[in-house]
């Protein structure tokens, strides 16, 4: 099958374009290759990519129609899997005017794109942080998403809006991605784990908000590419929504919105300690209050995942650290630093 893939040298992008790679799919990878985070990273993991001789790859921005549309059209995809976007909560608040063009403008270019070239299916990555301030957990597709608390959370909501007018006007089946804290091998250096291991690696302080009282729903990388990869021959359609019940939204339209998440809630403090073990080595800590944008808790319900794909999180936390570590201590004692 031919796969359009944009944000192929992001973090879930890499691994899920070398796994569709892996099984003999064509995939199309689009990227900015942005300066965002540590330019490195992205062009190890391209370099990886580039070996497979069914890998074809468009430098540009999500927002430059053209570029986008010219790599779209020639390629002509029968699946368009949407990952890139500005990521970061905190980073949404000083430069909203960056999210507003990547994550909405460039959402809104691929969706039309997809109605242009008529695939068959449209996934877009989505995140837990549209559930905002809701309080009750585990998240699920049915509650409300009304209180987005940053702009990249906002964003995100705004996305999910856009596509299903798209799909509903024009039935597109469209699958939005709603991913729970993703981590990993060939993770991002502005979350958590990353941060934490460098800081405790080079003896620094690590900032800790909140004071500690924060919960997180850790999804170990593996697990989202092997949902994702279930999802793809999973487009949803009228007649399909109608068997589902309890746990999605009835929509008018081939629509929906999955929940991605491991389903265990890791206090973060317990998550800092498995580190330090693995390490063998003690985080100063540096407790700080909870930052804007942040939200306390987050758990997911991933039951209608589980209806469609049969799909359970194999990975829990403790070897994914474990996992984590190898590469990044394989990773950068190559480059001679832990940067």
């Amino acid at each position: 099958m031919k796969i359009f893939v944009t944000g192929s040298s992001g973090f879930i992008g890499f691994h899920l374009s070398k796994k569709l790679l892996d099984n003999g799919h064509s995939i199309h990878g689009f990227d900015s290759m942005n300066n965002y985070y540590d330019i490195k990273l992205k062009n190890a993991r391209y370099r990886i990519l580039k070996k497979y001789e069914k890998f074809f790859f468009t430098k540009g921005k999500l927002e430059n129609h053209k570029k986008l549309s010219n790599a779209i059209l020639r390629f002509k995809p029968k699946v368009i899997i949407h990952l890139a976007a500005q990521a970061g909560v905190r980073y949404s608040i000083k430069k909203p005017k960056v999210y507003l063009d990547s994550n909405i403008t460039g959402t809104h270019n691929i969706i039309e794109l997809a109605k242009k070239v008529n695939v068959k299916h449209l996934l877009i990555a989505s995140s837990s942080s549209v559930y905002g301030a809701n309080s009750k957990l585990p998240f699920k597709e049915v509650d409300k998403t009304e209180t987005q608390l940053s702009i990249y959370a906002a964003t995100k909501k705004s996305t999910e809006s856009i596509a299903h007018s798209y799909s509903s006007l024009w039935k597109i089946p469209i699958t939005m991605l709603r991913l729970f804290t993703v981590y990993g091998p060939w993770g991002r250096p502005d979350m958590a784990l990353f941060k934490f291991t460098k800081g405790i690696i080079n003896k620094k302080k690590i900032d800790i908000y909140n004071h500690g009282k924060m919960y997180r729903d850790f999804t170990y990388i593996d697990d989202v590419v092997d949902a994702i990869t279930m999802l793809i021959n999973k487009a949803p359609s009228l007649k399909q929504l109608g068997k589902i019940k309890d746990d999605s939204l009835t929509y008018a339209a081939p629509f929906r919105t999955i929940n991605i998440g491991n389903t265990k809630k890791v206090y973060l403090l317990e998550f800092i300690k498995i580190l330090e073990k693995e390490l063998g080595l003690k985080a100063f800590k540096n407790f700080m209050p909870i930052q804007k944008g942040d939200v306390k808790a987050t758990l997911s319900s991933t039951t209608l995942l589980k209806k469609l794909t049969g799909y359970n999180s194999r990975t829990n936390f403790k070897t994914g650290i474990k996992n984590f570590l190898k590469w990044y201590l394989s990773y950068y004692k190559k480059r001679k630093n832990f940067y």
